[in-house]
């Protein structure tokens, strides 16, 4: 049953045509070509780590060829150190720089681009060319208490110095308080990343210092910090403040390019990083850069945070419009004036640093790079700042994903980021991943989870990562400590990646086309530094906006909201915050008044000391006029106000489905897919009227239309028949007028169902998540997964259960759930890395299957006998007679398997049945990793050929990944389930030689391995302590290993994992007819 059932998807991806193209009546539109033939620039890229120094000439140029071998696009340079010995290469010296001359020239070469990451490691814009006084600042104190009346003379101690560098900002004195801190300072104070809500607490008397009390006494210190002045009467403190290195370093970078961070407040630490490094390789590189050298990359912050720089008293007061020296003690956490008074100001820094890391960095950098003919990639969030227009100002901004579904928002986040300032490419850290993935993932296991990065805007995957391998003979050889999918020229099914890449690149050129379409937009905080949280959808897509671009660019269109980069909404929607600035609630007034939609709370405040207290005035005075008049709207969800205006989501189904919309001119695209393990026949509306939906498949580029479906004038319903994790876009590009779609389907007698009414309800009877076999960690998580079911979400990573707490940290836990469906009771379970799905009746696949051919003629695929009845919406009524179709054939054994020479197998082994390798008796087998070859001649009845016949060969269960010949045509490579083909033009009566090349993964040969004597010195944890003799002369392992890693995470007596061809291989034929 389960094989029948998946038959059907594979029916729908492109046995009907054979040709890609079916759907066009006309020649190829240029969005059908791009699509069917992606451009270079849509390909996928990877990180590129280099390790430590550990680079070699002829290591770059077997890493980029085998790169463009299997269709990857580019490169993201970074050299890092993670526990890999030191290497030769010291980083940016002359013999570095050679070695990037020589990656730009085979880039070249290959037909490659390249960006560089701005330093070594990971964060930041760092290295030995900073100077202490270009670095990151902080504010640091020193202070003294004296009694008055008197004149004192005396040094001031220095404050706290790092890096050698101090410079003094200010000394001021004021009456001793009593002793108060302003609670969580260091956070508020930007000393850390961070602003939380206000400190509420009673003040005790006399903690207060008035403002008119602080006196600037800055020119009574002499050099060496000598302070001669005339104390008043009563006790005082002289409060020395100055400025210091944070002494944040770049990282994880080798010693020889760490150094200081960059002030990222002012724009001179900006150049003093882009001139260290980026200006130098440019130049090494003359007229390639901007064609070869394309990008210089800031990844995700992880540089703490500074709260100071040369001109900050200068820039604070262009900025906030007064002077922030007599508030420097608050700082300290001391209070001046009031709390309110305090925490306004403190507002009012975050702001400022907010708003000078966006300009003076990021902006900043971006001119620079476009001044040397290149361009800028960020992965804008985890910094004091508000990411939104952080992202904003780099050309490509980016997010991250981790395998298992972490980080997730950011893409959102970074997509949000692109729509709003108007970037095309918005790109992905992809599948990142901890020690766990150890060379576990393949491209069908994490298809699903780049499918929802799609769905969440993101249309460059840059996959994390590909660790540099210096070498030619050893595998799988280096990798980046024990991060990330291993995806490399080393691995096992590397040269199996095509097709998969295929897939991508026409997800990704067509989610570049035109525009996103989202009907509401969400304003972000004015809570600086601010992200992005995440909103549910329920069928309306949405971005998230600063108030930045609402404040600078937004406008009324035609009712809807629109900004300069082509995004428009339908409403928009405040934050839930009390506070708001005059100059952000001046221009909801301006919308709203222009004839937005706006939802939201009414602001009673303004969270800034700038105009204080007549900014709290008008805030208060416009939402008089907003809110008391009814101008806008409360106490209903946006979903709730487009419905009641008659506006239907712009998806719905029956079925846990993801989706987004594009919409290029007068086409619109849509991608969906799906979560879940097993096939899912989904009943879909899409808000679109009046052209014929058409499916556009990226696995395969075929294009059909779609021959059953309706038009509501409001929505466009029709079925989607998907594979276990399938997804498909869906076009409409072409008016419906004179189309006659399909309304009934019968087969002998009895209706198929083309449509469902409503999707059934799923009751959560229980809900357990903990480690298998371990009660006593065992969470009750039914109230959880139901409340995710009734938001709407009938798939989730399970992952996500721990944000209300984790019963077994860092152990890898299953969800299980039982559940019904009208009256029927089922189970669903799923590991934490994974997507869980609930099961729903109504998902088999149709006896036959419907597609509408470019003649307008009506084509049914059948895969069981009967008499078949079409009804159309003129009432035209076709009938088809199947009598008889052949019985489902076995390709049974014995079966030859080749495997590779001089890698611990036999050269050849007989199966009588299909078995898993690491059940084989012989260990070189058993413990085999790679690529071997099954052979079978099997017969084909004449009868089971025929005219408008299609024969599919059904592989049953891989592991992981199979390549198919059949009598010596190349039927191209199966890397995800079902493990199909369509092998009609290649079978023939007779005898028929079968060939699958199946490739597993890496473990079983480093299980293997384990059984035979060490071979170099390792710490506990697998790292190497140093490089093997044996290594660094090239020779093989002096024990017989097979494998080499410079980070071993398996072991002796794991499990072994199912690895080969494990069928049942069968042949299953259908019949079409017209």
């Amino acid at each position: 049953m389960r094989r029948l059932v998946a038959l059907s998807a594979l029916l729908l991806v492109g046995s009907v045509c054979g040709a890609a193209t079916c759907a066009s009546r006309g020649p190829a539109t240029d969005l059908q070509s791009g699509f069917l033939r992606p451009p270079e620039s849509a390909k996928p890229w990877v990180y590129w780590f280099w390790l430590n120094g550990n680079i070699t000439k002829e290591g770059i140029t077997a890493d980029l060829e085998a790169m463009k071998r299997v269709g990857i696009g580019g490169v993201l340079i970074m050299e890092v150190d993670q526990g890999v010995p030191l290497g030769p290469v010291a980083f940016m010296s002359d013999q570095w720089r050679e070695l990037f001359k020589h990656v730009v020239a085979e880039a070249k070469r290959l037909g490659l681009q390249v960006n560089m990451n701005d330093d070594a490691g990971w964060n930041g814009s760092g290295g030995p060319w900073i100077k202490p006084e270009e670095a990151m600042q902080k504010v640091v104190f020193a202070e003294v208490n004296v009694e008055g009346p008197q004149q004192f003379q005396g040094a001031l101690p220095q404050p706290q110095t790092a890096a050698g560098f101090y410079r003094d900002i200010a000394v001021l004195a004021f009456p001793t308080p009593t002793e108060f801190r302003i609670r969580d300072i260091e956070a508020k104070a930007a000393y850390q990343r961070g602003g939380t809500p206000p400190d509420t607490r009673p003040l005790p008397p006399g903690a207060a210092i008035a403002q008119d009390r602080i006196v600037d006494i800055t020119a009574k210190m002499a050099a060496g910090g000598t302070v001669t002045w005339d104390v008043p009467e009563g006790r005082w403190t002289i409060l020395r403040v100055g400025y210091t290195p944070t002494g944040m370093v770049n990282a994880p970078a080798p010693a020889s390019g760490t150094g200081l961070e960059c002030d990222k407040l002012s724009k001179e630490g900006a150049e003093a990083a882009f001139r260290g490094m980026m200006a130098k390789l440019i130049q090494d590189v003359g007229p390639a850069a901007g064609k070869v050298l394309v990008r210089t990359h800031i990844d995700s912050w992880e540089n703490g945070s500074q709260n100071w720089t040369p001109r900050m008293r200068e820039e604070f007061r262009r900025l906030r419009g007064y002077d922030l020296l007599p508030f420097l003690p608050v700082l300290s956490g001391r209070v001046v004036n009031s709390i309110e008074v305090s925490e306004r100001f403190l507002w009012d820094l975050r702001q400022t640093i907010s708003e000078l890391v966006i300009q003076n960095y990021a902006g900043h950098m971006a001119e620079l790079a476009h001044q040397h003919g290149i361009r800028l990639s960020i992965e804008a969030y985890g910094g004091p700042c508000d990411e939104l227009p952080y992202g904003g100002r780099a050309d490509e901004p980016m997010g991250e994903f981790w395998v298992g579904g972490g980080a997730m928002e950011t893409c959102r986040e970074m997509a949000s980021s692109g729509h709003v300032y108007g970037k095309p490419i918005i790109g992905a850290e992809a599948f990142t991943a901890t020690d766990s993935e150890r060379w576990l993932e393949h491209p069908g296991s994490v298809k699903a989870l780049g499918d929802a990065a799609f769905c969440e805007g993101i249309n460059r995957f840059v996959f994390h990562r590909y660790a540099m391998q210096p070498w030619l003979n050893y595998k799988p050889g280096m990798t980046m400590g024990p991060w990330g999918l291993h995806y490399e020229r080393t691995q096992t099914w590397w040269d199996q990646t095509p097709a998969w890449h295929r897939y991508l690149a026409r997800c990704q050129y067509l989610l570049r086309q035109g525009q996103f379409v989202a009907d509401i937009c969400y304003l972000q905080p004015e809570s600086p530094p601010s992200g992005a949280p995440t909103h549910s959808r329920n069928g309306y897509n949405y971005d998230q906006c600063p108030a930045e671009a609402v404040i600078n660019g937004m406008a009324v269109r035609g009712g809807r909201l629109v900004l300069p980069s082509g995004m428009s909404y339908r409403v928009l929607v405040l934050p839930q915050s009390d506070a708001m600035t005059p100059n952000l609630l001046r221009k909801i007034k301006q919308l709203v008044d222009a004839g937005a939609t706006v939802i939201g709370p009414r602001p009673s405040r303004s969270p800034s000391l700038s105009g204080y207290p007549a900014c709290d005035d008008e805030v208060r005075s416009l939402a008089d006029e907003l809110w008391g008049r009814g101008k806008i709207v409360q106490g209903v969800t946006p979903e709730q106000l487009l419905a009641q205006k008659g506006v239907p989501p712009d998806f719905t189904s029956d079925r846990p489905l993801r989706f987004i919309h594009r919409r290029a001119g007068d086409v619109e695209i849509y991608f969906v897919a799906c979560a879940g393990k097993q096939p899912t026949r989904a009943q879909c509306a899409f808000r679109v009227t009046g052209k014929v939906p058409e499916l556009w498949h990226p696995d395969t580029g075929a294009i059909e239309r779609v021959a059953d479906y309706s038009d509501s004038g409001q929505v466009t319903r029709l079925r989607l028949n998907l594979e276990p994790s399938g997804s498909v876009f869906v076009v409409f590009r072409q008016s419906n007028r004179g189309d006659d779609p399909v309304v009934a389907l019968r087969r002998n007698g009895r209706s198929i169902e083309l449509s469902r009414s409503q999707s059934p309800t799923i009751v959560v009877k229980r809900a357990l998540w903990g480690p298998a076999g371990d009660p006593q960690h065992t969470k009750d998580v039914t109230d959880q997964v139901r409340r995710k079911l009734e938001g709407g979400q009938q798939s989730f990573v399970v992952a996500e259960l721990a944000a209300e707490g984790d019963p077994a940290v860092n152990i890898v836990k299953t969800l299980r759930v039982e559940y019904e469906v009208n009256g029927k009771t089922f189970t669903a379970t799923a590991t934490d890395p994974e997507t869980i799905t609930f099961d729903l009746p109504g998902s088999e696949m149709p006896p036959a299957l419907l597609t509408r051919l470019p003649s307008g003629k009506l084509q049914l695929e059948v895969r069981r006998p009967g008499t078949y009845k079409v009804v159309t919406k003129s009432g035209r009524t076709t009938r088809f007679r199947v009598a008889s179709l052949p019985r489902p054939l076995d390709v049974r054994g014995p079966w030859d398997v080749a495997f590779p020479p001089n890698w611990g197998a036999p050269r050849h082994i007989r199966l009588e049945r299909l078995v898993s390798w690491s059940d084989y008796a012989d260990p070189g087998v058993r413990y085999f990793s790679g690529t071997a070859t099954y052979r079978n001649v099997f017969a084909v009845p004449p009868n089971t050929l025929g005219r408008a016949r299609r024969i599919y060969l059904d592989l049953g269960n891989v592991q992981v990944m199979a390549q198919v010949r059949l009598n010596g045509r190349d039927l191209g490579v199966l890397w995800k389930r079902p493990y199909r083909v369509d092998v009609t033009s290649a079978l023939r009566p007779g005898a028929n030689v079968l060939e699958v090349r199946v490739t597993n993964l890496w473990p079983n040969r480093m299980i293997g391995d384990e059984e035979l004597p060490e071979d170099s010195q390792r710490s506990p944890n697998g790292t190497l302590r140093s490089w093997p003799d044996w290594v660094l002369r090239g020779k093989p392992s002096p024990t017989g290993r097979y494998t080499f890693t410079t980070w071993r995470l398996w072991r002796k007596g794991s499990p072994l994992l199912e690895s080969g061809l494990l069928g049942p291989v069968v042949l299953q034929t259908t019949q079409l007819l017209r």
